[in-house]
């Protein structure tokens, strides 16, 4: 559909209305039109989930710019992000809740409206900074709409702040060329994360781990190794594909991933992981409760419960929190080593350290996978005890593995360590970049597995 989004926009956007006022005005009123109807797709009535957070939200920042009373603002910023954050908390997380306390004996199984958690987490974010005083109060509801629900990032991400998307949303976009063209270049590359590699990689993850119990220890190793890659490129597939269209539609979403498997450290990976996240659980979680303010313990607690709402918010399972409280774990040991930065540049050093959080983060993966903790501890014993043949794949699949890994790892190494050497899409030679594109789009149409499988992080 978004050839055509993408032509309506622009036509509308510069043919009808010379007026910079009125066009900027008559393009995001498009733009919501098509965001709500993106969504809608979905399941219409979760519209109306969406709709009713933006208005708590937007109503409550006008309630708390009004009010100059400290105790007043702090009674509406509570009502305001509790009022917006019980949708979340009924769909979500009701089984779980009611289900741990032993209330219900049958989950009620309430369908999840899509994106709850990154819309949500986006416009608590900017109540928040309303409550702070680092934005003003948006006066413009429709303007305030699209901000919550823009439809490149509302599945997905990423989560965007008040004073990076709102002025993009008020200011006049004018088609760039040469902003179009990295857009396409980061949708293309996007589309290839997700189709040639994450989902390929799917295959094989889901057979073996969905059926552990019939597999052998190498093959459950080497299928955890496989879901690490795969869940990196499924979202960060999305996340360049998200950039790309609000590239072409003139906007700069924040950029979610920064080579996060190439981290020295726990600590860093979540630098270079959900950035856009990350920022989040630092500005309203981490930092409000004194973040390295304070004492040695005080700081530790702070981290424990930060990654602990981290644990939460990706989903209504022990395994996600217990997830997020290892991430947390690992951290304090970091911190408390004084393990936390890697300033050495030595191989010896860098390697072994790149090695040891990668093997830290791909258990922690295994655990987020797995549908239970007996399930993830079940697997990682087979690892250790059941050594055997490896699940043999088709040799095409296993030739596309390889090189789409390899392809991504490689250009990940290569812009890592090498920053100054232009890869393929940015060679000066535009023979080298015309025949890199023409390469990735048959990747996708031979080795792409085309069957519209749902992105991981859209469940979230």
């Amino acid at each position: 559909m978004f050839p055509l989004i993408f032509i309506g926009y622009y036509i509308i956007h510069n043919l009808f209305f010379k007026n910079q006022n009125w066009n900027t005005k008559i393009s995001n009123f498009v733009l919501l039109a098509v965001s709500y109807a993106v969504y809608a797709q979905y399941a219409p009535v979760f519209t109306l989930v969406l709709l009713g957070v933006t208005l708590i939200t937007f109503v409550a920042a006008l309630l708390i710019e009004k009010n100059n009373a400290f105790g007043q603002k702090k009674y509406l910023i509570i009502s305001g992000a509790t009022l917006a954050l019980l949708p979340l908390l009924i769909f979500k997380y009701t089984d779980f809740i009611l289900g741990s306390f032993n209330v219900i004996d049958e989950p009620l199984r309430l369908a999840v409206p899509l994106g709850i958690s990154f819309f949500t987490f986006q416009a608590v974010g900017y109540l928040f900074d309303v409550y702070y005083q680092k934005t003003k109060a948006e006066h413009n509801f429709l303007d305030y709409m699209l901000f919550v629900a823009f439809f490149p990032q509302i599945l997905s991400g990423p989560i965007s702040k008040a004073n990076d998307l709102l002025p993009q949303i008020k200011s006049k976009r004018e088609f760039d060329y040469d902003k179009a063209v990295q857009g396409l270049k980061w949708l293309l590359w996007g589309m290839f994360l997700k189709v040639v590699m994450a989902d390929r990689l799917g295959l094989y993850v889901s057979t073996v781990l969905d059926n552990y119990q019939y597999q052998s220890g190498s093959s459950c190793f080497v299928a955890s190794i496989l879901y690490t890659f795969q869940i990196y490129g499924d979202f960060a597939g999305y996340s360049l594909m998200a950039m790309g269209v609000g590239r072409l539609l003139g906007f700069d979403l924040v950029n979610n991933f920064n080579r996060p498997y190439f981290s020295k450290s726990i600590t860093e990976f979540w630098r270079r992981w959900h950035i856009s996240l990350s920022t989040w659980l630092k500005d309203y979680v981490y930092i409000p409760l004194g973040g390295s303010r304070c004492s040695k313990i005080r700081g530790y607690w702070n981290i424990f419960i930060t990654f602990l709402v981290s644990g939460i918010w990706h989903g209504a399972n022990w395994t996600f929190i217990v997830w997020g409280v290892m991430h947390g774990f690992f951290q304090i040991v970091e911190k408390a080593l004084g393990m936390q930065k890697c300033e050495s540049k030595k191989w010896f050093v860098v390697v072994p350290r790149i090695l040891v959080t990668f093997i830290i983060v791909n258990f922690a993966w295994l655990i987020f996978r797995m549908p239970t903790i007996g399930d993830a501890w079940a697997v990682m014993v087979r690892m250790f005890t059941e050594w055997g043949d490896v699940f043999a794949a088709s040799h095409s699949q296993i030739f596309c593995t390889l090189v789409s890994i390899f392809i991504v790892v490689g250009s990940e190494f290569i812009a890592e360590y090498y920053p100054n050497v232009r890869l393929l899409m940015t060679s000066k030679f535009k023979v080298v970049r015309w025949a890199t594109y023409a390469v990735l789009v048959l990747s996708l149409v031979l080795f792409g597995v085309l069957d519209s499988s749902q992105f991981i992080y859209v469940s979230f």
